[in-house]
């Protein structure tokens, strides 16, 4: 029998787990900018012909059993095929989300690795569409493990790495073009 509070470790007939009556509901894991909104517009200081900042993110809900997190930024909508913007990982699952402008480093303080973006360097690279307006997804991982990864790391690769270790996973886009 199970206390009040407690999830039930049973499952019920269809497979899905029962929530014991009283218990909390789990957190969802989140990710937001206040920088823009998701399916908003990103402002101009964080594309490639502005300052080509990364922008302020934050990250909450994340689950109790993560080791590490990733974060990983594509274009969809580019000509060529989808396109890699920012590849970032091993950050520590207490982290409460990035700083504007974070630097293009191997490895930051925090320990946390930059990996490659589309144009083959380290960091950030903020949106440049041709023509239209494209979509930017970013992706935050829940990982249970800290990746054994070294820096600059193309994004196949950490994604190829986190196989069978994601818990959880939060999605923001954002919009950027020609108008």
């Amino acid at each position: 029998m199970l206390s009040r509070g407690c999830l039930e470790a049973s499952r019920t007939s269809r497979g899905r787990a029962r929530r014991a009556q009283g218990a909390p509901m789990p957190q969802t894991l989140t990710l937001t900018s206040p920088a823009f909104a998701h399916m908003g517009r990103i402002p101009d200081r964080y594309a490639a012909a502005g300052a080509d900042l990364s922008p302020p993110l934050l990250f909450a809900g994340v689950p109790a059993g993560a080791a590490s997190l990733a974060l990983v930024c594509d274009d969809p909508d580019a000509v060529s095929g989808v396109f890699d913007h920012f590849v970032l990982y091993n950050l520590s699952p207490a982290t409460p989300g990035l700083p504007e402008g974070l630097p293009g480093v191997p490895r930051h303080a925090d320990g946390s690795l930059s990996g490659l973006n589309g144009w083959g360097r380290l960091g950030y690279a903020g949106p440049q569409p041709p023509s239209g307006i494209h979509r930017y997804v970013f992706t935050l991982y829940a990982l249970d493990a800290v990746l054994a990864l070294p820096p600059g790391v193309a994004k196949k690769d950490l994604l190829r790495a986190a196989k069978g270790h994601i818990l959880a996973s939060a999605t923001l886009i954002g919009r950027y073009g020609r108008e």
